[in-house]
């Protein structure tokens, strides 16, 4: 313990000093805590005793008032604030409140942005002020995470990226305004100093495929990539996300939703007139709905199935304990996405696809944004506007609101529904080009075989 000199008491409790093992000849103050047995020591930052005095029984005031409003005395550093939310949001994963993905992508926007940006500041330094610069520094100061680099590289080794966009820095800003209202939540801060300022504008386009490219990523993930698995387990994990991304495309789920999906949440319906067609009980974001789906839903479905009783069978094979395919196949406890093991996945093959948008040229869309899985679900939003769905029939399938579908889905044209608004008028004819429908439908693993013309009838002859 340093040794103090030049001890003056200003009242019970309240001491300055000088410190007998520094160089200066600064004076520090010492507060006794009424609440705890401690002291608070504060450096007053001037050797002038009449200012050391002042500062010292400003400081006093501020213990005081703290307390008075059940703030914390001893400050924490906005880091530690922030990682203690990042475990909180990851424990939230683990129990499937949110998707494992979605923690990722928060801890990176804390790890990579926000952390660099408040760098040392304590907790109860961070306010209105903070807030309103963050855009201006972000857009300065922008940093990709290298590929298999672990989280909290020191700034030297971040690679440069472009400027961030508006929408990426909203998600950052909605990230610091939660970890501060964590912090509000734990009494280090008071609720007062939770910024509520302006976000930037959330209205982003959402990144879908055009039908071009959907079946070029199809076509491509068929017929070259699968045939390119290094192993078995490759190859099961490349089939696998092959078939979500076609589920994915079809249905419309959520990404949270696919990974709660279980077997008994499956049912194949008829219609009236024999149709078939698929209903999912779906659940995420505390809630559940049904949503339906096109026949084709059922046969990948049924490619999974059979992936899920290949591995099975591959991993008895190892440990000698075949044993018949109907034991092998999923139970209806069991989840539809799984791993190698068997088991529920919280990654939902987000590595494995990201492979495939990017080996297929597709990870960028033409706005220069990076796709991920969720891009699926705005794909389908898209070709179902692009085919005339209603759009309050279209929100009640995805889960959301018609409001969503507007604000988010405007960008779809009157130009992509040409056959239907020009239907009627003379000279057009409603079959001119390929409907986005049929792409979804090339997602089949065959092509379905086209039946042979009827002969032609005689001259003068009128089919009925």
């Amino acid at each position: 313990m340093p040794k103090l000199i030049d001890v003056q008491e200003l009242k019970t409790g309240l001491v300055i000093f000088r410190r007998s093992d520094v160089q200066h000849s600064n004076w520090y103050c010492r507060i006794k805590i009424p609440t705890k047995q401690r002291y608070k020591v504060v450096s007053l930052e001037t050797s002038d005793l009449r200012q050391a005095r002042d500062k010292a029984f400003h400081h006093d005031g501020d213990i005081n008032s703290r307390l008075r409003n059940n703030l914390p005395v001893f400050d924490k550093p906005f880091t530690q604030i922030a990682l203690e939310y990042s475990a909180a949001r990851k424990n939230a994963a683990e129990a499937g409140k949110i998707t494992m993905n979605r923690w990722k992508i928060v801890d990176g926007y804390i790890r990579l942005h926000l952390i660099p940006y408040l760098q040392e500041a304590q907790i109860t330094q961070v306010g209105e002020d903070e807030w309103d610069r963050y855009p201006a520094w972000r857009k300065k100061n922008s940093f990709q995470r290298p590929k298999k680099q672990p989280p909290g590289m020191p700034p030297e080794e971040r690679k440069a990226a472009p400027p961030a966009r508006d929408n990426t820095i909203r998600h950052e800003m909605i990230t610091l305004r939660a970890i501060l209202n964590f912090a509000a939540d734990k009494g280090y801060i008071s609720e007062r100093q939770v910024p509520r300022g302006d976000l930037p504008s959330g209205k982003a386009r959402r990144e879908e495929f055009t039908p071009q490219e959907y079946r070029d990523l199809h076509t491509f993930a068929r017929d070259k990539w699968i045939k390119k698995a290094r192993n078995k387990a490759n190859l099961f994990y490349r089939n696998m996300a092959y078939n979500f991304v076609l589920v994915m495309t079809n249905t419309g789920m959520r990404t949270i939703e696919a990974e709660n999906l279980r077997w008994r949440d499956v049912d194949v319906r008829a219609s009236k007139d024999g149709r078939k067609f698929v209903v999912l009980n779906v659940s995420g974001k505390d809630k559940s709905r049904g949503l339906v789906a096109p026949e084709s839903v059922a046969t990948y479905l049924d490619r999974i199935r059979a992936l899920f009783v290949t591995a099975q069978k591959e991993r008895h094979q190892k440990t000698g304990a075949a044993k018949p395919d109907e034991k092998l196949s999923p139970k209806p406890e069991d989840f539809v996405f799984t791993n190698y093991q068997g088991q529920k996945t919280g990654e939902l093959y987000n590595d494995v696809i990201a492979d495939l948008l990017e080996k297929s040229g597709l990870l960028y869309s033409s706005s220069g944004s990076r796709r991920s899985s969720y891009c699926f679900r705005h794909t389908y939003a898209t070709f179902r506007l692009m085919e005339g769905v209603d759009v309050f029939f279209l929100a009640k399938q995805m889960g959301t609101s018609v409001k969503m579908i507007e604000d988010h889905y405007g960008h779809i044209t009157p130009a992509k529904n040409a056959e239907r608004i020009l239907q009627g008028i003379p000279g057009w004819e409603l079959d001119r080009g390929e409907s986005a429908s049929a792409s979804l439908k090339a997602g089949a693993a065959e092509e379905t075989p086209k039946k042979p013309k009827a002969p032609r009838k005689g001259k003068g002859t009128r089919s009925r």
